[in-house]
Parts: C-alpha cells; sequence; structure tokens
C-alpha cells in the first residue's frame, strides 16, 4: 500500500488519519502541537517534524485551516518531496490558491488534487465524507482507494475545481442553517413548538440534513463543533471573492448569511455553526429557541 502522510490533526484531520490506519496503510503524522497526533500512536502511525514527514510519503495529505496555511507548509516540504509523490489538500482554500499550490509542485514533479471534504466530524468518523475534488484524471484514479477509506469522492473538474464546488457547498449549508434557525425562532416568537414544527415538516419539501443535524443541536442548544463558526465564516468569505472574481457576480442572500456569521465570530468563533442562531437571538431580545438552561459550546474536559 502506498505510504501516506497526513499534515493537519485536527477536529477533521484526526478521524480522517485514524480510518486510513485502520484500513492499513502506513502513516505519519503531523502537527503544529505534536502532541494532537499522538493519539495516531495507537493505531500503527508515526509521528514526526514537518520535513521528515514528507521524506518517503507516496502520498501527501494535507487538512489545514487555509490556503496560507497550506502553502507554508508545502513550501517547507518541497524540497524532499520525491518527484512523483502525489499531494491531496483536504483544506478548504480558494481556487485561486489551488492553482498556485498546485503551479508550487508542478516545479518538482508533484501531482496535485484539491479535495475538500463536507460532512463535518461525524462525516469523517464514520468514513462518509463527500470529497469533491479538482485535478488530473489519472491523479484521482491513484487516488481513489485512499478517498474511499474516508468518503465517497467525486471529480469536478481540474485544478480548483473541488474548491469550487466546496464553495457552493458551503453556500447552500450556510444559507440553510440561518434559515433553519430563522425557522425555529419564529415559531418560537409566535406561540408553536419549534421542536413540533421541526418533526411536521421534516419529510416535506423542507427536509434536509441541515433541518436534521442542525435543527436539533438548536433545539438542544448544542453548540459543540462539529463544523465550527470561523470556518463557516471563512468559507463564505471566500465565497464571495469567487463571486467577486467571476465578472462580479451578485449573491445578496451569501452577502446577508456572511454578515450573520461575522457578526457572532469574536463571541463564539470556535461553537458549532449551528450558533448563527445565537446572532438570530441577539437581534431579537426575549426570544430564545429550545429549554436546556444553558447553551454548550466545548466537549466536556477539552480547552
Amino acid at each position: 500500500m502506498p505510504r501516506v502522510a497526513f499534515c493537519g490533526i485536527g477536529l477533521m484531520g484526526l478521524p480522517m488519519a485514524t480510518r486510513l490506519c485502520e484500513a492499513g496503510y502506513p502513516l505519519t503524522a503531523w502537527n503544529r502541537t505534536l502532541s494532537r497526533a499522538e493519539p495516531l500512536r495507537a493505531f500503527g502511525a508515526q509521528v514526526a517534524d514537518l520535513p521528515s514527514v514528507a521524506v518517503t510519503a507516496d502520498i501527501l495529505i494535507t487538512m489545514l485551516a487555509d490556503g496560507a496555511a497550506v502553502l507554508q507548509v508545502l513550501s517547507d516540504v518541497l524540497p524532499v518531496l520525491r518527484p512523483g509523490t502525489l499531494v491531496i489538500d483536504m483544506s478548504s482554500t480558494r481556487q485561486s490558491e489551488a492553482r498556485q499550490i498546485h503551479q508550487l509542485l508542478a516545479s518538482r514533479q508533484v501531482a496535485f488534487l484539491d479535495a475538500p471534504v463536507s460532512g463535518g466530524v461525524l462525516g469523517a468518523k464514520d468514513g462518509t465524507l463527500a470529497i469533491m475534488v479538482g485535478g488530473a484524471p489519472e491523479d484521482f484514479a491513484r487516488a481513489v482507494p485512499v478517498f474511499n477509506v474516508m468518503g465517497r469522492p467525486t471529480r469536478v473538474g481540474d485544478t480548483g475545481c473541488g474548491q469550487l464546488a466546496k464553495l457552493c457547498n458551503q453556500l447552500i449549508v450556510g444559507g440553510t442553517i440561518s434559515i433553519v434557525a430563522e425557522a425555529l425562532l419564529l415559531a418560537e416568537a409566535g406561540g408553536a413548538d419549534p421542536a413540533a414544527v421541526r418533526a411536521a415538516i421534516r419529510g416535506g419539501f423542507a427536509e434536509s440534513r441541515v433541518l436534521e443535524v442542525h435543527g436539533q443541536r438548536m433545539l438542544e442548544r448544542d453548540f459543540v463543533p462539529g463544523g465550527q463558526v470561523k470556518s463557516q465564516a471563512k468559507d463564505l468569505d471566500n465565497v464571495m471573492i469567487a463571486a467577486a472574481e467571476a465578472d462580479d457576480l451578485q449573491l445578496p442572500v451569501t452577502e446577508r448569511v456572511t454578515e450573520l456569521y461575522h457578526s457572532i465570530q469574536d463571541a463564539y468563533d470556535e461553537a458549532d455553526q449551528s450558533a448563527v442562531l445565537l446572532a438570530l437571538e441577539q437581534r431579537n431580545p426575549g426570544k430564545r429557541v429550545g429549554t436546556a438552561p444553558t447553551d454548550r459550546f466545548q466537549v466536556p474536559g477539552s480547552s
């Protein structure tokens, strides 16, 4: 099996790397805070410093905070990457950044796929992530067995198109979460039981994964992160950048949703993205969804 290097052992990276270990891939891990990669040793992985993680890799996967972090890490390991290595960036970045990374790696005869994911921490644990891939067909074919361990891969076009597909996904997710929050708040303010309203409309045209998962989070006021507010805000910013680059495409709903997420970033940066409900409640004093006495933002014992 190809030797895999995995850079970025965070909320998503840890379960993704764990699944690769369990599938039998020889895996070496790196994280800026090395202690966060230590749990992978129990699954047979090695933990290395940044340059050494890439020396013997056949496939190098990055799962980092943003495009700047990906570019920095890949620039640092570029001198030790062997020609023929396949780099797969599964972070969420800009389309232009994916193309820049592709050009950087091509100078060393290193192949590249941009392959951002959707499905959150639960999808990463279950191996059910939606994986949107941009790059050459032959590189995609080479990566499919690795992708299949983590989820369902679909090649959507050439380099950068994976990131564009992810932005389309995040536009729909961010907008739908906001609308679900507004619907539940409207039900509460109008005197209906929000939980009963959610149950009543499920199975109709309003049914969605967002209504199922994030609607329940809002009712329980459980904002322990799967996807974080800061990640959703960053992705929506990138949607607006992509729209501007596409002949100044106007996306008025996306503009408003982006503003809503930014309005709670200072207070709830690391909370789950469904905490957008709190932004709506702040605009409507005295209105509150759910009966939980307190809001949950962190897994007990975490920091």
